[in-house]
């Protein structure tokens, strides 16, 4: 009996999701120990991590669950949210996803695995789909350029205040916001503004910006009642001052309206949610940003550009990387450092598949819709406010509470506005029978009327005189692919074109690329958390609350802080937030002056950004030849700025990839000068289950759940960049007005990017305080071992105690460029192999970052060690003079099939070029295109779809 309970129980452990996580099996993990001298992973880990940090204790969490019970577990919170029709707007409608681009797309690994397009020959369908969004929001606008998307409507408003500021010919103080925007864009729009000393004026645009002075004007286009307001003469009389004009216009209302650039408005700003993308309790959503093309060198967040390619044929990159913010560091005037891909990808194709026909009739049939539902309220002698709207209204009731309670009770959300109003929005689900129902609530024992004869005779409600006339989409791609035939191939056609985690393995340095598991993925789709209206009465939520308040817990015992929020919708979000905590702490003890801000000269470049945010002012520690904080130099500026001192911000383990032993007393020399300690998460991948910020010294860290906790990058978005923080700071934790705690909202909705929580939560659920703690150890013994098999043939440039690295391990080039060769070329030779170069030069120059994560089997990491290895070999030719650097397989990486077709000039031979090794002849990913021109990008810009001829 034992023997069968043993046998029985050894069977249960095989089916483990740990095991199906972390990629190297028993046998792998012993081989890679002994070829580092250890003889177990617990003798490993203490010579890794500093005695003084490391934790004996177990981590307060559950024991590890299987895939079927934790799925199970969780379809049981899903079914306490209660899906409503929500006819809330403000900003968040329901939509239909097409399932072509459903499947294909939001649910395909090709798509939602990929990284931020840095290396753009092997991201080329990603650029091409974002260069879609770029051009759909510029034609849809009116304006001439757009970014590839912000995190939500109401930053990318925020993001528009410090970029009219930075432009204006005004130099006033005051930002005007007209009260009839979304209240959450206001709200974030305050939180952003007061600490850089912008004065923030709300007020009626026909009457408040009389005799104010001002740098900016942002105004709602439809306003969020719905009315629609020509603002011509607005925009020419803040021109006049000196003023830039921002709208917040509804991107499916501008295909029936005049755009924003017609009527002069210097930035469109908006949401692209309603394309496609679900509601998901308030994310994630694609923002966009427009703008004049004069201004396209200080417009916020990530361009993507057409260039050339090294045999002059059209390719795309991300452009003006210049602008970059960890280039400008504390001069730049936004933190945002990446873009909602994966939500403006759909959105982009949401066009592409409806086609610019398609769009005007979902809107007209929108608008139809409400305009038959207000004349029907009036034959029910209900009065609609509005003079014109496109699909929202306010209705003057008795009783509103009444009414409200008679929707719920059929399932309806209306939009709570005050005790004798009523909003109502509708959107492209919302159908004639619900309407009719809806009629039904208001009727008060009156006969309602029928959908089909009341809209049979219901005048449109648009203003003719801002009826849009101006084509929109007419470039062939959003005018080709309407069959779903049509469509399901092109998404393959882009798709094949990109290196994803679903081909290989992505070794970026801090960016922590590892399985994004299949059974973490299924619930973000399911209705119950997909369908949710982020202003949803509570509730109607309590699957949602449930979830978060777990979560937060969850990410409490592996940090060791006391509190979390998970309002940051990206972890530069999450940056901000914690530095607004540490502000608001001191001004609550009367030391509001404390505005110094010490960092590391290693730092990732959004860290000065956030400080400068956040109204701080940036000194740099310098760091020693091993690449740890310099502490005599810290402890001297320190000292110097004692009285003025707010925060440290260092990342742990170090930028460099090393625990550093001195930590501890980084954090008490801060502490001991009135400093608080803000340890940025993004390498918590190593930390989990070993050692935790919030015990050894950290005030508040921000995490990356797209990196440590499993939610994918998507291309580059989404993301989720929660805080934790100690008890004395969780009072200065970010509010909402849907919250208890309304004060200093970071993002439009209350709990961020609340549909992809439900990733982390399976994730920490299914791995338990065990499998945690096992994929840390795993990271750091993954990087260890490639920094073993590599450093005979690149030096490792730094290293901890023992010369062992943390999770990742940088690979120094810089000793090789007498030889010619470059950290460019050795990132796109590694394509050549089916690989994603590491992190290319950063933290230092000439060097890269890799960092294989947990989820890599030994197989994989061999594979990319021989790569990197062959790739040495190659320059050790070049050393001995059998090759020339500019006539080498580095320097002409990457190799296309074309390139290799035809005539052959080389030195070296075909096979060569595309089968360097022998494995690539069974599985090669080809790159679409050569080497791109990063130059000739920036010369001339070009940040819309190019015309077809150019492809001819």
């Amino acid at each position: 009996m034992v023997h069968q309970r043993a046998a029985f129980e050894d069977l249960q452990q095989h089916a483990d999701f740990i095991a199906r996580h972390i990629g190297p099996a028993e046998p792998e993990k012993k081989q890679m120990l002994t070829a580092l001298g250890f003889e177990s992973m617990d003798a490993f880990i203490r010579k890794v991590v500093p005695a003084s940090i490391l934790s004996e204790q177990p981590l307060d969490l559950g024991t590890p669950r299987s895939e079927a019970e934790v799925l199970e577990e969780l379809r049981g919170i899903a079914s306490r949210n209660k899906v409503f029709k929500s006819l809330i707007g403000m900003g968040y409608y329901d939509t239909h996803t097409p399932p072509v681009i459903l499947r294909n797309l939001l649910e395909n690994p090709a798509w939602y695995t990929a990284y931020t397009p840095y290396q753009p020959e092997i991201s080329q369908g990603r650029l091409e789909a974002l260069l879609n969004f770029q051009t759909m929001i510029a034609d849809l606008t009116g304006l001439e350029i757009a970014n590839a998307s912000l995190l939500d409507e109401a930053t990318a408003a925020a993001e528009a205040m410090t970029f009219c500021q930075r432009v204006a010919k005004s130099k006033a103080k005051a930002f005007f916001v007209s009260k009839d925007c979304l209240p959450q864009t206001i709200d974030v729009v305050r939180t952003r503004a007061e600490p850089i000393g912008v004065e923030v004026v709300v007020g009626d645009h026909r009457t408040d910006l009389e005799g104010l002075d001002c740098f900016g004007v942002l105004l709602q286009y439809p306003t969020v009642d719905g009315e629609i307001h020509d603002y011509k003469d607005i925009v020419a009389r803040a021109h006049d001052k000196g003023a830039l004009v921002v709208v917040a216009a509804d991107l499916l209302a501008l295909t029936l309206l005049t755009p924003p650039g017609e009527f002069g408005a210097d930035v469109a700003i908006g949401s692209a949610q309603r394309f496609g993308v679900p509601l998901g309790y308030g994310g994630p959503h694609a923002a966009y940003f427009a703008t004049r093309d004069a201004n396209k060198r200080v417009m916020p967040g990530r361009v993507v550009g057409v260039s050339i390619d090294s045999h002059g044929d059209k390719a795309y990159r991300l452009a003006l990387q210049t602008r970059e913010q960890h280039i400008r560091r504390e001069k730049a005037t936004s933190n945002v450092c990446t873009a909602q891909v994966l939500l403006a990808n759909i959105a982009s194709m949401y066009a592409v598949y409806h086609g610019p026909q398609g769009l005007q009739t979902i809107a007209r049939r929108v608008h139809r819709v409400a305009a038959a539902l207000a004349e029907g309220l009036r034959r029910l002698d209900c009065e609609v406010r509005n003079a014109s709207f496109f699909d929202t209204f306010v209705v003057r009731v008795s009783d509103a509470a009444k009414v409200h309670q008679g929707a719920r009770a059929i399932g309806i959300n209306l939009r709570e506005i005050d005790a004798s109003h009523v909003g109502i929005s509708v959107d492209e689900t919302t159908t004639p029978a619900l309407v009719e129902a809806l009629w039904g609530v208001f009727a008060a024992g009156k006969a309602a009327p029928s959908f089909a004869a009341v809209e049979a005779e219901a005048a449109d409600r648009l203003p003719a005189g801002l009826a849009r006339r101006s084509a929109y989409l007419t470039h062939p791609v959003f005018n080709t692919h309407h069959s779903e035939t049509e469509m399901l191939r092109y998404l393959r056609k882009l798709s094949d074109k990109d290196l994803a985690l679903d081909r290989t393995m992505i070794p970026l340095g801090s960016c922590t690329m590892k399985l994004n598991a299949t059974t973490e993925m299924i619930p973000v789709t399911w209705k119950e958390f997909g369908g949710i209206h982020p202003f949803a009465p509570l509730d109607q939520a309590q699957g949602y609350q449930q979830l978060i308040v777990e979560l937060e817990h969850m990410l409490v015992a592996c940090t060791g802080y006391d509190a979390v929020s998970l309002q940051p919708n990206a972890g530069s979000q999450g940056e901000y937030a914690g530095l607004l905590a540490i502000r608001g702490y001191h001004a609550s003890r009367g030391e509001g002056h404390r505005n110094i801000c010490l960092i590391p000269s290693s730092a990732h470049g959004t860290n000065p950004a956030t400080a400068h945010m956040a109204g701080m002012q940036v000194v740099v520690v310098g760091c020693d030849d091993s690449g740890n904080v310099d502490v005599a130099d810290l402890r001297a500026k320190a000292e110097k700025h004692s009285k003025v001192l707010a925060a440290i911000m260092i990342t742990y383990p170090s930028t460099h990839g090393v625990f550093e032993e001195a930590v501890g007393e980084i954090c008490e020399i801060v502490h001991s000068h009135g400093g608080q300690v803000y340890i940025d998460g993004a390498n918590m991948n190593a930390m989990v289950g070993l050692c935790q910020p919030g015990k050894f010294g950290g005030d508040v860290s921000h995490l990356n759940l797209h990196k440590t906790f499993c939610i994918p990058h998507g291309g580059g978005g989404p993301g989720v960049g929660p805080i934790g923080v100690r008890s004395h700071l969780a009072p200065f934790l970010p509010g909402h007005r849907m919250m208890e705690k309304q004060s200093a909202p970071v993002c439009a909705a209350p709990w961020g990017s609340a549909s992809i929580l439900p990733i982390s939560w399976t994730y920490i659920r299914m791995m338990g305080r065990q499998g945690l703690k096992q994929a840390s150890e795993m990271a750091i013994l993954n990087a260890n071992y490639v920094a073993k098999r590599l450093a005979d043939h690149y030096p490792i440039l730094y290293a901890g105690e023992g010369g062992l690295v943390a999770h990742e391990c940088i690979v120094d080039l810089r000793p090789l460029k007498d030889t010619g060769v470059t950290v460019d070329d050795v990132a796109k030779r590694l394509m050549d192999f089916g690989f994603h170069a590491p992190t290319m030069s950063f933290p230092v120059p000439g060097t890269l970052m890799i960092e294989p994560t947990e989820s890599e089997s030994k197989e994989e990491l061999d594979r990319f060690c021989e790569a990197m290895i062959a790739i040495r070999d190659e320059i050790r030719a070049i050393e001995r003079g059998e090759l020339k650097a500019e006539d080498s397989p580095l320097r002409h990486a990457p190799h296309t099939a074309m390139a290799i077709t035809g005539e052959w000039n080389h030195s070296y031979s075909r096979e060569q070029a595309v089968f360097p090794v022998k494995s690539l002849r069974q599985a090669k990913y080809w790159p679409p295109v050569g080497r791109v021109d990063n130059v000739y990008g920036d010369r001339n810009v070009v940040c819309s779809c190019p015309p077809m001829s150019d492809y001819e």
